[in-house]
């Protein structure tokens, strides 16, 4: 019985094992935890970019800036992940107030 348990506890530290490595290799490589096309830079800085489009006559300029500006802050701080940010916000409105 107890060697069972020591197996078992041995599979898991493994299968943990396993999981940190993968997590570390995705983040060195710059996949965003539960990353999806909403969570991408670039589109963070085409959403901005676009709105600076909607308030300025340049389309073209201030779709650029925004793309940049988004890169770069996307880059330097920690942007948060709007598809989560949403869902979470649907989410709380699905429920009521508390």
């Amino acid at each position: 019985m107890a060697n069972d348990k020591l197996k078992d506890l041995t599979q898991l530290k493994t299968q943990l094992e396993e999981i940190q490595r993968r997590v570390e290799s995705e983040v060195a490589v710059g996949i965003p935890q539960g990353g999806s096309v909403l969570g991408s830079p670039f589109l963070k800085g085409f959403l901005a970019g676009y709105v600076v489009a909607k308030l300025r006559s340049s389309a073209i300029l201030g779709v650029l800036l925004g793309t940049i500006t988004g890169m770069y802050a996307a880059q330097s701080y920690q942007v948060p992940n709007i598809e989560t940010t949403v869902k979470e916000y649907l989410n709380s409105m699905k429920k009521g107030p508390k």
